[in-house]
Order: structure tokens, then sequence, then C-alpha cells
């Protein structure tokens, strides 16, 4: 061998030595491709009041999006307290639909469904001797459980506290070791990849009762007492009665989301509006309401039934007017609405 192809093959021995493997470039790089910061963006543009829960949810996205959670149990478990219409299930949505795209991205199961004893058999599916024992159904939707290497399962048990003792022994299982096997055995579900979310009203009877008295002491008093036993401490002692120890301690993150105040309401009111010109905008249409319009939806409203109400609220008062005038006047694209002395009116 030639001196030059020597000093030839010694550069290349050298340079192959310096040229980092493919496996050393992804060291270190996280395998999930969402970013939490844009999942916090969407979360703080429509979850309104809830800045404690919503910065819990950014370090527990954080975490995942690291990825070092344990091999043998779900990728994070959280529960989300607190009364209904304040955002609760919508959280779940909108981290679906900023990591896949569709807000019904997520398995979701109802637990309320699940009340009885004898339902425990539609989770994990029929026990064997019986009607579709052999098929393992379930009502759990594996793909959306399972995720993929690059993007995380997302599961909600939503009203957590209706479900039966038996179906929350099952679920401990799952908390514990991320797998559920199907009472057939024909099936395991693994849940190591995923989310697991669950909602519930436990202990928010209690609180709004706590407020409510309250409300009959000076404003200092009141100040006094909640620092001395705030609503979330009445709602842990409702949740601990309500759950026996073993189930909360497989528990990572407790959050404790706040009744809708009166200040949330009129950004609530255009979030809604929002979502309703964006299913117009299909039919190349769009509407804008005066402020005194938009006044009519949360004045007077009960803040004990959340965002949900007005909601409701703007579907059943406002729609039928906006359909009835687009059937009648299909070549009108925008619409002003105004509502003056108890009456609505429209302008083109």
């Amino acid at each position: 061998m030639t001196s030059s192809a020597s000093d030839i093959k010694h550069v290349q021995a050298h340079l192959s030595m310096q040229q980092p493997s493919e496996r050393d470039c992804l060291m270190g790089k996280p395998r999930f491709h969402f970013e939490p910061c844009e999942v916090m963006a969407l979360l703080r543009e429509r979850i309104i009041g809830q800045d404690d829960a919503l910065l819990e949810i950014e370090r527990m996205l954080h975490v995942v999006k690291a990825d070092f959670s344990s091999p043998e149990r779900p990728l994070s478990v959280t529960l989300m307290l607190g009364p209904t219409g304040v955002g609760k299930t919508e959280t779940v949505r909108l981290i679906a639909e900023a990591i896949y795209g569709r807000p019904d991205a997520f398995c979701r199961i109802d637990m309320n469904t699940l009340a009885q004893e004898h339902y425990a058999a539609a989770l994990t599916g029929a026990p064997p001797g019986y009607v579709g024992s052999k098929e393992g159904h379930s009502l759990f939707d594996e793909t959306a459980i399972t995720g993929s290497h690059t993007r995380p399962g997302i599961m909600l048990f939503d009203e957590l506290e209706k479900a039966s003792n038996e179906v929350i022994r099952g679920l401990m299982n799952v908390l514990d070791t991320g797998r559920l096997t199907l009472t057939a055995g024909t099936k395991t579900i693994d849940f190591r990849n995923c989310m697991i979310f669950m909602t519930s009203n436990v202990g928010a009877q209690a609180a709004q009762q706590y407020l409510e008295k309250l409300q009959f002491l000076p404003q200092k008093m009141q100040s006094l007492c909640l620092k001395k036993m705030p609503t979330a401490r009445v709602i842990e002692k409702v949740l601990q009665r309500k759950f026996d120890p073993e189930f909360l301690n497989r528990i990572d993150r407790t959050l404790h989301y706040q009744a809708v105040q009166e200040d949330a309401l009129p950004r609530l009111v255009e979030i809604e509006l929002n979502k309703l010109n964006q299913r117009l905008k299909h039919q190349k249409r769009s509407i804008q309401l005066t402020d005194a319009a938009k006044a009519f939806f949360y004045q007077g409203h009960d803040i004990r039934y959340g965002a949900r109400h007005l909601a409701r609220k703007i579907r059943t008062e406002l729609e039928p007017i906006l359909a009835i005038h687009f059937l009648n006047h299909p070549e009108q694209r925008h619409l002003l609405l105004d509502y003056m002395n108890q009456q609505w009116q429209i302008r083109s």
C-alpha cells in the first residue's frame, strides 16, 4: 500500500470516529412532536379564569414531552375537580385539538353510564361464558389511547364520582400498571403511552354551600375564613370521603377549577360567538353583535351554571333567529344584531 493510500485510509478512519451515528443524533431529542407552548396558547385563549389549573397542565405537558416518565405507568394521571361548566372537559378537547388537529381525538368514557355494578362489564368487556366474550369488545377506543411514537394517547374518564366501586377498582389497576386486561382475557389495552384525565364535580356543592354561608359575614371575616379554610380544602375533604387512599395515591395531579366569575362572562360570550362564526364560515356567512346584544347573554347570569349555560343560551335564543333569517334571505352573508327594548333587531 502506498503512503498516499495509507494516509487516505487513516483520514477516513479518523472521520468515521468523529461522525456521530444516527442514534447519537437522536439521543436527547424528544420523540413527541407537540410543543407545550402551542398547546398552552390555545388553552389560555379558550379556558378563562383558571390560571392555577392551567399552570399545572403546562408543567405536566413539559414532563410528558421530556419523556422520562416510568415505562410501567401512564404518561400522566390528572384529576380535574370543580363545578359544572368551568372548562374541565373542554381542557381535554383543546389538548387533543392542539396535538392531533381534532378536538375529538381522544377516548372519552362517561362514568355516569357505569353507575350500576353490572355495567362494569361494558368497560372491561363481557366475562367468559357471556355473549361477546370471545370478541373482547369494550368501550375503549384503543387507537386514541395508544397514540403513536410521536404523539401521546389521550383518555378521559368524565364524572368520575358517578362510577361504581367495581369500576373504580378496575381503574386503579390501569393507573398503577398502565394496562387493562379485558374480562375475557383475550386482549390487554396498553395505557403506558397515554395521558389520563379524570373529571369530577365531587365537593363542588359543599364548596358552594360554604361560600353561601360566608356571604352573611363581613368582608374581612370572609377573607379570614377563606384563608384558614379555602374552598379547595373543603373539596379535598369530600374527595377523601368519596375515594379510598389507594385510589387517590395513584393520581399525579389534582387540579381545582374555580367557579366562573362575573368578570369572565363577556370573554366567554366572545368565545362562543367565535365558535358560531367558525361554523357559519362554511356557508360564507358571519354575524356581529353590538355590546347590548352581547350583554343580553351574560347579564343576570347565574355563575353556578358556568360557561355551558351561556353556550346553551346562544343556541336557544340566537341561533333560531339566525336560522329563520338566513332561510328567508339566503343571499345575505353578514348580519349585525342588536338587542333593544327586549327585542332583537337585525341589520344586514
